[in-house]
């Protein structure tokens, strides 16, 4: 089951209203398939990798580590960083209860959103793989990307809703809990594996107002806490 946080525990009825769900793609969306931690010691080599890992137990951001790099380091990094990405293109899969979730949002007439930090390339080959649709989905060629709230609040500007009438659903804490938390959204992170369960994770300054093994728990997890309206 969803398990809620104790900042959610004493929310008073009714159920706040919830408009809009936005995911992120890779590893929420689809099944995780680009090994991150060899994609970040490519970009930065094994011991800068480390001392980084280190200092971040949310995880690294590895965009925002190249971003003041000299023009020819940094487009050798986003070259790497593509190939990786690329590769991940060729095994793209859909995570288990993606469908059928968003099969349930239409049927609530629920908005539902996309965020990623992948390309643009990679969400329309999602939407013409599987055939199911995001609006807004925005990519990392919408600036500034996650974690910073700019993507969130603005599909939010698009719908017309308010930033705490939406869940934003990822399984980063250091991505998707940290922009749907400084937007003022609600948070859900995935969690298939407990990692975070980790005692690394315990003083982490977002945390996520629930958290779920699987897409298959969110649906169970919408009905009990929220008042689903369009």
């Amino acid at each position: 089951m969803a398990t809620l946080s104790s900042s959610m525990a004493s929310t008073p009825n009714p159920k706040p209203r919830l408009r809009g769900v936005v995911f992120d793609m890779d590893g929420t969306l689809t099944v995780p398939v680009i090994d991150f931690p060899a994609m970040y010691q490519a970009v930065l080599g094994q011991e800068e990798y480390l001392r980084i890992r280190a200092e971040s137990p949310s995880g690294i951001d590895i965009l925002h580590q190249i971003e003041n790099w000299s023009p020819e380091k940094q487009q050798k990094a986003y070259q790497t960083i593509a190939d990786f990405e690329r590769q991940g293109l060729d095994r793209l899969q859909i995570m288990p209860g993606a469908a059928e979730l968003c099969g349930y949002l239409d049927s609530k007439r629920i908005r539902r959103g996309l965020i990623t930090r992948n390309v643009m390339t990679a969400v329309d080959l999602f939407h013409q793989r599987f055939g199911i649709t995001f609006s807004p989905a925005l990519s990392r060629e919408f600036r500034p990307y996650k974690p910073d709230p700019a993507p969130l609040l603005h599909i939010c500007s698009v719908w017309d809703v308010q930033p705490d009438e939406v869940i934003m659903v990822g399984d980063s804490l250091k991505d998707d809990v940290r922009c749907g938390k400084e937007a003022g959204a609600f948070t859900c992170l995935l969690d298939e594996t407990g990692r975070y369960d980790s005692p690394e994770y315990a003083n982490v300054d977002h945390k996520p107002d629930f958290k779920v093994s699987s897409l298959v728990e969110i649906h169970t997890l919408l009905e009990s806490k929220f008042h689903l309206e369009p």
